[in-house]
């Protein structure tokens, strides 16, 4: 399958080609989080997340563009080497991320 539209721009991804990708390699997680400024103490953290090693970043930012939202950092949790396309915007995960799935 191609990943590229061929009716668009070289840069512009096939949807039925990120709902394989995101099946295989992203993920919907709710992080859960001690924060003393919350009232109950802990902070709930709803989150559409994909995760690639650093010489697929080119895609990250080809699947941000898709989605026009979210951020692209390293991996807190591991070395620069592993980067994650993160939304974590309720409205944007509500009106955009979800929608498409």
């Amino acid at each position: 399958m191609n990943i590229i539209n061929n009716n668009k721009s070289k840069n512009k991804l096939n949807k039925n080609w990120i709902l394989g990708f995101v099946d295989a390699e992203g993920c919907f997680f709710i992080g859960i989080n001690k924060n003393k400024t919350m009232k109950l103490g802990e902070q709930v953290l709803p989150e559409f997340k994909i995760v690639q090693h650093n010489r697929d970043i080119q895609l990250l930012y080809k699947i941000k563009d898709f989605f026009k939202c979210g951020i692209i950092k390293p991996n807190k949790n591991k070395n620069d080497v592993i980067y994650e396309y993160r939304v974590r915007n309720i409205n944007h995960l509500n009106n955009i991320i979800i929608p498409f799935f």
